[in-house]
C-alpha cells in the first residue's frame, strides 16, 4: 500500500522544491508533476516526487485525519 502526503510548498527552484507537512521541511522532485505549481500550493508527495496536486480544504482534512489517527495509535501504543 502506498501513502501519498499532502505537502505545502513554500520554495521552488527549478525542477526541487522545499516543501513543509505538519511542521517538517523537506526537498522534494517536481519532474513528476503533470502540471505546474506555485509557491503556497498544495501537493502529494510519494517517493520524494510529488505527484498530483491538490487543494487547501483537501489537504487540510487529509492532515487533520492523519493527526486524529496519530493520537489514536499513541493512546492504544
Amino acid at each position: 500500500m502506498c501513502l501519498a502526503v499532502p505537502s505545502k510548498i513554500v520554495s521552488i527552484n527549478n525542477q526541487l522544491s522545499v516543501v513543509d507537512v505538519m511542521g517538517v521541511r523537506r526537498e522534494i522532485s517536481l519532474l513528476l508533476m503533470p502540471e505546474a505549481v506555485s509557491v503556497g500550493d498544495y501537493v502529494l508527495i510519494h517517493a520524494g516526487f510529488a505527484i498530483q496536486r491538490v487543494d487547501e480544504t483537501a489537504a487540510m482534512e487529509t492532515l487533520r485525519f492523519f493527526n486524529e489517527a496519530g493520537a489514536l495509535n499513541n493512546e492504544v501504543g
